[in-house]
């Protein structure tokens, strides 16, 4: 009898397992709910992009923008290039 049992329920096993998974899910799902209570509303974040910006904006509301370093002036400060690093300084 046992080898019929066990036949029958891994046949059947599919239409058994679903159904219970799915109430135990649903349960959860509601006691969950049910812990934790009504969701709060929560203000809108900010991103790290607009702290960013807000942050430059603040950092230039003192500085004139048209007083701006030149190319020529920018480039005296560029490290050499990295594959320029190991080679000898003659060459």
């Amino acid at each position: 009898m046992w080898p019929v049992v066990w036949t029958a329920m891994r046949t059947y096993a599919p239409y058994v397992t679903f159904p219970v998974a799915f109430v135990v899910g649903a349960v959860g799902y509601h006691l969950e709910w049910f812990i934790r209570g009504t969701p709060k509303p929560r203000e809108e974040e900010k991103s790290i992009l607009e702290l960013r910006e807000e942050r430059k904006l603040q950092e230039q509301v003192g500085t004139d923008g048209t007083q701006v370093l030149s190319l020529k002036e920018k480039l005296e400060f560029t490290p050499k290039a990295a594959l320029n690093r190991n080679r000898s300084e003659k060459s």
